[in-house]
């Protein structure tokens, strides 16, 4: 194995209709951070839960160091033998492998600390010492620079950037020799990017491994040494980072020149003259986590909500979904005032909502994609109480090749597809009601550089129908190449609004900064 702690040669994986992998090899040295990239659909997160036993390879063997050295710990006999040695989660973690998934897969009700030693909790007399699992946990989150956090605290009172670092920590704590971070900044702040970037660079003067699986092409360029790159299953090679450009990457994950997928694509709008006004926000205020807020947006216009983690730009989409009754204010939709009291009222008005969490709050992983897509309008295909199914799979079929979604078929399950097909199927789920207004919070997150050119492509030819969109963005160079107009949040207020020429990266950051509205030396006058 020279000086790799991980071989994984010719790794294949079939499901029913698709081959997820044909003969990979991902190879990881010691004590380096190794990038996994590729588009959505490319395989990544099929490898990954070959390499932790969550799914078993039809071929192909796995060499990790064990104690003593190297050796095998999962393998297929020669030509086919029926000795191959199986890998389950157990014996990956056991073996020194553990991995912190983008969609977290921990215990909300449990305390920080309870978390982060849920199952190896240390004893004392066959009894949990808890005095011991709380100091550790302390330490833990103390070298990781999150002092402040109380780990007898329930998880769910936690944001989700603490529970990140909780996942994180819970990974940290076994000991393992080779982690696994899939998307570990999609939730993060810059600053607890910072923190989590002089984790990794512990880990590694502790001669630890670290697959790092991002979408976010700084991120990799800045952490990174080298970079296994998947298209479609296959292994299109592994380059050293200094050998690479992000221009070079981006081509070599979607198998074309990138030029025209990086660069900006700002929309030329209109104007706002003669658009019908679809909604207005006039001082909307939520127990204090948004004060007197407001905004207004037209048919046919995408305006964009910018501001740091905390601002309330999630808060504001729900009060507008109805999801979150307003203390004090009024929302008006088509110019008429809207008491929506719930989400159905919303929907009822012509609103549609992609939650920035689309596994708690958008997908039903076992359900196929069919029923995920047509669940909002599934009253409308039938008759007296009785589903028409021949209804349901004509719009399936039709929005799976209208937005262009990578499925074996509308009854795969909504769980085998990637997050950015994924997204697609939610985003269909709402064009089947022919919306006025799509509220997208975060619509790209988790989704590779040509995925988030589709869902952006989607989003501005929905705007050029007639559909006013609400896009909340934590990437401001996403809501510069899209937006017509951005309203920028700090602290839960509405700090000021650019539209058309004074949409930049400095005026954003300059707001979302100080507070406050655009001063004259910004722009240069």
């Amino acid at each position: 194995m020279e000086d790799h702690i991980l071989e994984m040669k010719g790794i294949s994986k079939t499901f029913p209709g698709v081959v997820a992998l044909q003969e990979v090899d991902l190879f990881v040295r010691y004590g380096e951070v190794h990038a996994l990239m590729g588009e959505n659909g490319a395989g990544k997160s099929t490898l990954i839960k070959v390499l932790t036993g969550v799914y078993q390879r039809d071929a192909g063997e796995i060499f990790f160091a064990d104690e003593k050295g190297t050796g095998p710990i999962c393998r297929n006999g020669p030509e086919g033998a029926s000795h191959k040695l199986d890998l389950s989660p157990f014996r990956s973690q056991r073996a020194g492998i553990s991995t912190v998934y983008q969609e977290l897969n921990l215990v909300p009700y449990l305390s920080v600390c309870e978390n982060i030693f849920i199952g190896r909790e240390p004893k004392t007399r066959g009894l949990i010492d808890w005095k011991t699992v709380e100091r550790r946990s302390r330490e833990i989150l103390s070298d990781m620079g999150l002092e402040g956090v109380d780990v007898n605290e329930p998880l769910h009172k936690q944001s989700v950037a603490v529970a990140q670092m909780v996942a994180i920590a819970r990974a940290i704590s076994i000991e393992a020799k080779l982690v696994v971070m899939d998307e570990p900044t999609s939730s993060l702040s810059e600053e607890e990017v910072r923190t989590l970037f002089r984790v990794i660079k512990r880990l590694k003067k502790q001669n630890i491994s670290i697959i790092f699986v991002s979408h976010k092409l700084d991120e990799v360029f800045e952490i990174c040494d080298r970079a296994t790159i998947l298209r479609d299953g296959r292994l299109v090679g592994q380059y050293a980072m200094r050998d690479l450009t992000k221009l070079k990457m981006v081509s070599l994950m979607i198998g074309r020149d990138a030029t025209s997928v990086l660069d900006k694509r700002k929309r030329v709008s209109a104007g706002r003259e003669g658009r019908d006004l679809v909604l207005k926000a006039t001082g909307v205020s939520r127990a204090r986590r948004t004060t007197e807020i407001s905004i207004d947006i037209n048919s046919g216009e995408i305006l964009g909500v910018a501001g740091l983690l905390g601002s309330g730009r999630t808060e504001l989409a729900r009060i507008i979904f109805g999801d979150e009754i307003p203390d004090k204010g009024r929302i008006e939709i088509g110019a008429k005032n809207a008491h929506m009291k719930s989400p159905r009222d919303a929907i009822r008005l012509g609103l549609g909502f992609c939650s920035e969490d689309r596994k708690e709050e958008g997908v039903f992983p076992n359900m196929s994609v069919l029923d995920n897509m047509t669940m909002a309008i599934l009253p409308e295909l039938g008759k007296a109480g009785v589903l028409s199914r021949k209804a349901q799979l004509r719009i399936a079929e039709t929005y799976i090749t209208k937005l262009n979604i990578a499925t074996s078929g509308p009854n795969q399950p909504m769980r085998e597809l990637s997050g950015g097909n994924q997204q697609k199927v939610l985003l269909a789920r709402w064009l089947c009601k022919n919306p006025i207004l799509m509220i997208m919070d975060e619509p790209t997150r988790g989704i590779d550089i040509a995925g988030k050119a589709e869902i952006e492509n989607i989003i501005t030819e929905l705007a050029g129908g007639g559909v006013a969109i609400l896009m909340i963005s934590s990437e401001m160079e996403e809501l510069i190449r899209s937006c017509d107009r951005i309203a920028v949040l700090s602290e839960g207020r509405k700090v000021g609004e650019l539209a058309a020429q004074e949409i930049s990266e400095e005026h954003i950051m300059h707001m979302m900064a100080h507070g406050s509205a655009l001063r004259e030396d910004v722009h240069g006058q």
